[in-house]
């Protein structure tokens, strides 16, 4: 087991909190919350050992820019691949955006 800490730039606090996935073979976890500090902190623990750059590289994509909400993530991995990461964490995200209703 592995654990990694990143840190990005990002905009006003999330709203809300998120989850999505299970901790399953091959697949991963996404805890969501709220970061008042305008940066997103994301915790990865992960059962697959020195592939650091490889999550970096990842998360740098999707959060690199500092344009979405600031956030605290909590990435419970299990060997999900990189598409895996990007579509759980655009879950997460979607969940947060308010719905329109009457």
């Amino acid at each position: 087991m592995e654990t990694i800490v990143l840190e990005f730039p990002a905009g006003p606090p999330a709203r809300g909190r998120a989850l999505a996935g299970v901790v399953a073979s091959g697949d991963l976890e996404v805890l969501l919350e709220a970061n008042a500090a305008h940066r997103t902190v994301v915790n990865i623990t992960t059962s697959v050992d020195g592939k650091g750059r490889l999550w970096q590289a990842v998360l740098e994509r999707i959060f690199g820019d500092g344009s979405l909400p600031a956030a605290k993530l909590e990435i419970n991995d299990s060997g999900a691949t990189p598409g895996v990461v990007q579509m759980r964490i655009g879950q997460v995200l979607e969940q947060l955006k308010p719905t329109g209703g009457a």
